[in-house]
């Protein structure tokens, strides 16, 4: 069968993070990160639930992997912790972390599995939040840019593949609130939203820096990319009209004038910092220059996207709000739109103008309501619903040319779901955490076909 085959080549994987699954908090000479002290804070995180045990793949890495590779990914992106591998953020290297990260790739590649490392995904250390604030010093950005030297120094032989960062958004603008306790780690509070833009900043700029770091350590040719959740404004309908609309909101949506256009243009968007005014960060001479360095890729993790409609008014576009009934799933924020995938895509090539970069989805899944039956199973009929009218999104993408090489389902596991705990389950793999017992789900076998037919089954 034909019927929404995917080009050949095209990079089937899945995905996971430190924190959410790995536990083992204070082995082998691991220090605290920022979600270790915000999550045993009480108040900020479901019934107090922490990462201290979360899936045991510390333990458990090689059972996980061989499921993996019983799914059939050719691909798996996970990240590396920094406060395994530079435990106080700078200084001392912690060998014993590497070692782990060495084990797991290896064991990937025994499984003919491809790794793509993420340097970071939002757990940094402890010690540089007290030391100077983390993301609201410059200094953050250069103890990245060396504990990038140090990973890619010793596991470039293995890993061609890297993303710099993981949704600045969400450890910066979600990380540091105006005038009240923001939701995700360090969970700061600051004084205006200048001071937060400013932490962005410092972001991009830790990436520019990373970027440079891996290409003079990396010991062979490698690719690299970053990883961006930009807000997707998808045209009510596709008609010349809002499709134009769609891309004029582009930029004022979610932060991403101020996030991804200068990683990908090397500017802010003028729009967006009309619009900040006095609340734009301060940019120094050369910070642009090394925030837009060259890139092999570029990953997108979507989940939803925002419907926008051509209006008169100084924009020239409107956001269209979700009526009450809408179709949801098991996360606050997560209306179902499957072309948010395909406009996602589009938007780079169009209107952020780089039709150059290839490109992967690097997250893309749902969080559903998993119920285990007594026979053992778990039928999320619901997550099967989503995923297949998402896949077909990236297919009519494919079809039509623009430049998408694979595809990352979030997550392979369920796992701590950062202020939500063990609460929501993001995964295709059902995780009893009494007993740590790996069950896959109905969604498990679905994408295995997917995988094994090179299209949406």
């Amino acid at each position: 069968m034909t019927s929404q085959q995917f080009p050949t080549g095209f990079q089937w994987g899945t995905a996971t993070a430190a924190y959410q699954i790995e536990g083992a908090v204070d082995r082998d000479g691991r220090k605290p990160s920022v979600w270790d002290t915000f999550s045993a804070t009480k108040g900020r995180t479901f019934q107090g639930q922490t990462g201290a045990i979360a899936c045991e793949h510390y333990d458990r890495y090689k059972d996980d992997i061989k499921l993996m590779s019983e799914l059939g990914v050719q691909t798996y992106r996970f990240s590396i912790s920094w406060s395994r591998i530079v435990p106080d953020g700078r200084g001392d290297v912690n060998q014993a972390g590497l070692d782990f990260y060495r084990r797991l790739v290896d064991c990937l590649l025994d499984h003919g599995i491809t790794p793509y490392a993420t340097l970071f995904h939002w757990d940094s250390p402890q010690a540089l939040e007290t030391k100077y604030g983390s993301w609201r010093s410059r200094e953050m950005a250069q103890d990245f840019a060396e504990y990038v030297k140090v990973v890619v120094s010793n596991l470039g032989d293995r890993i061609t593949n890297w993303m710099t960062l993981n949704e600045i958004t969400c450890f910066t603008h979600m990380g540091y609130g105006v005038g009240k306790t923001p939701q995700h780690a360090p969970g700061t509070k600051v004084g205006s939203k200048k001071e937060v833009w400013q932490t962005s900043h410092h972001a991009l700029l830790a990436h520019g820096l990373a970027c440079q770091a891996i290409r003079a350590h990396s010991p062979k040719s490698c690719s690299i990319g970053l990883v961006d959740n930009f807000g997707v404004t998808v045209p009510l309908y596709e008609s010349p009209e809002h499709i134009e609309a769609a891309k004029k909101a582009f930029p004022y949506h979610a932060g991403n004038g101020g996030i991804i256009y200068p990683a990908l243009t090397g500017e802010y968007s003028s729009a967006l910092l009309e619009q900040l005014k006095n609340d734009a960060p301060d940019i120094r001479d050369s910070d642009l220059q090394m925030i837009h360095q060259p890139l092999d890729f570029l990953g997108l993790n979507i989940y939803t996207g925002t419907y926008i409609r051509a209006a008169d008014n100084w924009q020239g576009c409107e956001w269209i709000n979700f009526p009450k009934n809408y179709p949801a799933l098991n996360m606050p924020w997560l209306q179902i739109v499957p072309e948010c995938l395909y406009w996602g895509i589009r938007h780079v090539s169009e209107t952020l103008n780089r039709p150059d970069l290839a490109l992967f989805i690097t997250e893309n899944g749902c969080a559903a309501q998993d119920e285990l039956t007594s026979q053992g199973e778990v039928f999320d009929l619901d997550r099967i619903l989503y995923l297949r009218q998402h896949l077909q999104s990236v297919h009519r993408a494919a079809i039509e040319g623009y430049p998408i090489l694979g595809y990352f389902i979030w997550s392979f596991m369920d796992n701590f779901e950062w202020s939500y705990g063990y609460d929501k389950r993001f995964g295709i793999t059902y995780v009893d955490y009494k007993t740590q017992q790996r069950i896959p789900k109905s969604s498990y076998h679905w994408y295995a076909e997917c995988i094994r037919q090179n299209r949406v089954v």
